[in-house]
């Protein structure tokens, strides 16, 4: 039912409890496959190096702002600037069964005050591809902002023609919004940025949807998943 104010105008429902957020901040998150760790040049750039480099070219940093570092050099330049940032902040994606850092990962654009964030700078190594890793890492922090902080929002951003992006925000629960057009340019061209978002009370459902496809019994002894994510969504 609609909420009408004295003038007989409609308006939002009522948050009579509602309280600024604290924001989010270097911790460690722990999953069963992999841990989100505060971004370290010391413990990870050379990590992320060789990871970001398995394969000859650059093709998964076409949507990214930035170009791959090209040498360690310019990796630990560019792991210090980002190891320093408050917002975003960002995380190394740490295989548990190696220790070894395979990607990185930030929450951006934080809005304590109205409980909303996105997650950005998704900087998945080769070494991720195929692994549960990228979806263990979304699940992080995810949970990250609704149960421990309390959010109301979470948001995904990606470039338009970004398919595998738009796909995964769609797996990952995310709900699409609209397209905001000519938002940036990015690396001299023209950048259509798509919205989608997960609300706080969409994220109980959707967690459970996540705890089932981690869970070690969807999964077998050769690490193939049972059930895909996007199937458990459905059902």
């Amino acid at each position: 039912m609609t909420t009408l104010n004295h003038f007989g105008q409609p308006v939002g429902d009522a948050l009579p409890d509602w309280q600024p957020r604290e924001r989010p901040t270097h911790v460690q998150l722990d999953g069963i496959w992999c841990s989100l760790e505060p971004l370290s040049r010391e413990r990870h750039s050379q990590d992320l190096f060789n990871a970001w480099h398995s394969i000859d070219d650059n093709r998964d940093w076409t949507y990214l702002s930035v170009d791959r570092p090209a040498t360690q050099a310019e990796c630990d330049a560019f792991i210090s600037l980002q190891e320093k940032s408050e917002d975003p902040v960002f995380f190394a994606v740490v295989d548990l069964a190696t220790q070894r850092a395979v990607g990185s990962v930030s929450l951006m654009r934080i809005d304590a005050v109205n409980g909303v964030a996105e997650i950005g700078w998704v900087n998945w190594s080769p070494l991720m591809k195929r692994t549960r890793f990228g979806t263990e890492a979304i699940y992080l922090l995810q949970r990250y902002l609704f149960d421990t902080l309390n959010y109301r929002r979470c948001e995904w951003k990606c470039h338009s023609l970004n398919e595998p992006s738009k796909l995964a925000a769609e797996r990952f629960g995310f709900q699409y919004e609209g397209t905001f057009r000519q938002a940036i340019v990015n690396k001299g061209r023209n950048r259509d940025t798509l919205w989608f978002s997960l609300l706080d009370h969409e994220w109980p459902a959707s967690k459970s949807t996540f705890d089932r496809w981690l869970s070690p019994e969807n999964f077998t002894a050769e690490g193939q998943q049972k059930q895909r994510l996007e199937d458990l969504r459905k059902s």
